[in-house]
């Protein structure tokens, strides 16, 4: 398309529309806002100056999207009514679609004007932070923030008349897996925008978006970066001490080095507000710091105590902000010594079940909840923080996850901590020794899981390994007689018989099994296994009974006629078995069947073997309830908890 060009009608100054659907364009000489009709074009009115928010982008810059190239062709700026500043840029796609691509806090959002009936929009005063939204086309989201803005600033194209000045309310709609929508309440009726969360690699912009940015970019490069020189060079308005801003163009709050005050920033310039108390324990990461976590260089820019009180007792731990421009701003928290690595969590990618929820496919348990109040803050903040702020708040846990829900007027947040080693950030960071934790932190995982693994794997390698042994030493029958024993002369004798000799073999279990067709009656034998050759006994004792009736509970029996006696393995030679026997009707003849096998399987000894292997996991999974009963003794739940452990 052609691009349209003519001359500011306020200074004179030449300006051209790139889109055929813009309505207004900024002149980049004066900040006017104008419109063209179908022969003239006219002013409008004027915009202030950009506020520098640190962006990577720029005007001109390139991008591609579902397979669609765009280029960024205008910017507005908006101020939320908390002080927050963000940008918005005008996206046109070469099908000659357009969108709009928001950016704040270090994170983008790219949404597209949808052509709806205006009756299926819910009004601004019925909707509820937090509360589930279905939109038209059959879309989930959830409220995660309803407030006002207030237009700027702008440059480039626009689609709409720019009213700088002008506020209007808008609500925020989180939905699952990055989805977004934007509701503009601005004109009746609003306007729905729906999109989705991407990240610069995700819109096809390079890692240095400048550096791909067309000549308007880098002609704002100057002055961009004068903006950002001069937001540095600060002083203190109540005692004139210099102070350095590491992010000048994100900060809101910032607190003074050599006095102690909270300042306000507002486009480089500070104000006064209020003396801070010293905190009670300096934080244990100097401000400015820069560390490497999950493989980003994070710059330490604010720390903060903050606390909730139950029950009359103050539970207090700190916060570091870290930024890093690309990735916006995550948090590194600390409590008794341990660790967390905290990122944002978009609200729609957390549902509700019943007092639990889920996100990202897991399960996370209500812990506690709490209203947590700012103590003391230091350093710099992308929002108005104040000391003695309060928000609603509840932790759930999934070790070593935690999931935290922030609520306070107007605005849901959710955030994801993972638990961090001590270790991790004194490696990360350059510290001295951090000092070691203390208790058992909610998220805190168990480091001694996995023994049912291994009891399992131990398990395993017990049962074949007397396989094996079965396989390489198998059962076999080293000798079978039977004996007539003939009736004795006297109760008090018995008699005494020899087997012929027969070969055992090294290492084998024995058995000897003796049987005799006892009925109500018994049968005492003392044997000895005989090396003919070394002159080694080993002896044995069996007893054959067998006696059974009828009492009132029904039939019964006991005893064995063919008890099994195991030996341990013998050395290899020829041995002899002597039986000397005794039983109960000595003046009667009985038959007596003397059996000797090797490579029987001994069950004590495998019992044995498993009962040992079991006493792991026996006291593992007693420390793990001893760990997790730690665990849960500071949970508003723990009678939930401790009713679970009961009914399972």
């Amino acid at each position: 398309m052609t691009a349209l060009t003519a001359n500011c009608p306020a200074c004179g100054g030449p300006i051209a529309w790139k889109t055929g659907s813009s309505m207004v364009l900024v002149c980049e000489y004066c900040g006017s806002v104008v419109a063209r009709g179908d022969r003239t074009v006219e002013s409008i009115g004027k915009v202030a100056d950009l506020v520098e928010t640190g962006s990577p982008l720029q005007l001109g810059l390139s991008g591609r999207f579902g397979g669609i190239g765009f280029e960024l062709v205008g910017r507005a700026q908006l101020q939320h009514e908390s002080g927050g500043v963000w940008d918005e840029w005008y996206a046109h796609f070469t099908n000659d679609n357009w969108g709009w691509l928001a950016e704040a806090q270090g994170r983008f959002y790219l949404t597209f004007a949808q052509k709806q009936p205006s009756a299926e929009l819910p009004p601004y005063d019925a909707l509820v932070v937090g509360q589930p939204v279905v939109l038209p086309g059959s879309l989930e989201f959830v409220v995660a923030e309803k407030a006002m803005a207030r237009a700027v600033s702008g440059r480039g194209e626009m689609p709409y008349v720019l009213d700088a000045g002008a506020s209007y309310h808008y609500a925020d709609l989180s939905g699952p897996a990055g989805a977004f929508a934007t509701l503009d309440y601005s004109q009746d009726p609003p306007l729905l925008f729906v999109g989705r969360q991407l990240t610069l690699d995700g819109l096809g912009i390079a890692a240095s978006a400048a550096a791909g940015a067309g000549a308007g970019a880098a002609a704002a490069a100057p002055e961009r970066e004068a903006r950002q020189i001069k937001a540095t060079e600060l002083y203190c308005p109540e005692c004139r001490g210099p102070l350095t801003l590491r992010a000048p163009d994100q900060s809101q709050r910032v607190t003074c080095p050599n006095c102690g005050g909270l300042l306000d920033v507002s486009g480089g310039r500070l104000a006064w507000l209020k003396a801070l108390e010293p905190p009670k324990i300096p934080p244990l990461i100097a401000l400015g710091s820069v560390g490497t976590l999950l493989q980003t260089k994070w710059t330490v820019l604010g720390f903060l105590e903050r606390s909730v009180t139950a029950d009359g007792v103050r539970y207090p731990w700190h916060e570091y902000l870290l930024y890093e421009p690309r990735a916006g701003f995550c948090w590194l928290t600390e409590s008794d010594g341990h660790w967390s690595f905290v990122e944002a969590v978009a609200p729609g990618d957390v549902q509700p079940l019943g007092r639990n929820v889920r996100c990202h496919g897991k399960l996370f348990r209500v812990f506690q909840l709490g209203n947590a109040v700012v103590d003391y803050v230091m350093g710099e903040f992308y929002w108005r923080i104040e000391a003695g702020e309060s928000v609603a708040s509840t932790d759930y846990i999934a070790p070593p996850e935690m999931l935290s829900r922030e609520e306070s007027e107007g605005e849901i947040n959710w955030s994801l901590g993972s638990y961090l080693e001590p270790a991790q950030v004194q490696r990360a960071f350059g510290l001295k020794k951090l000092p070691p934790p203390v208790g058992v932190a909610p998220h805190q995982p168990y480091r001694h899981g996995g023994l049912g693994k291994m009891w399992l794997g131990l398990l395993a390698a017990a049962l074949l390994t007397r396989v094996a042994l079965s396989v390489a030493f198998p059962h076999k029958d080293a000798f079978a007689s039977r004996y007539d024993l003939a009736p004795l002369t006297g109760s008090d004798g018995s008699q005494v018989v020899f087997s012929e000799p027969f070969q055992l073999y090294g290492r084998r279990n024995i058995a000897v099994t003796l049987t005799a067709p006892v009925d109500q009656s018994w049968l005492y034998v003392e044997g000895d296994l005989i090396n003919e050759s070394t002159g080694l006994v080993q002896s044995f004792t069996s007893s054959v009974e067998y006696y059974h009736g009828h009492d009132s509970d029904g039939s019964w029996s006991e005893g064995d006629r063919a008890p099994r006696v195991l030996l341990r393995p013998l050395p290899a030679g020829t041995y002899t078995m002597r039986l000397e026997c005794q039983w109960e009707h000595w003046n009667q003849p009985l038959a007596v069947d003397a059996r000797v096998e090797q490579g029987v399987t001994n069950l004590t000894h495998l019992l044995v073997v498993l009962g040992v292997i079991s006493l792991f996991p026996i006291l593992g999974l007693l420390y793990r309830l001893r760990f997790e009963k730690r665990r849960w003794s500071q949970s508003d739940y723990a009678p939930v908890w401790a009713r679970e452990q009961g009914d399972s």
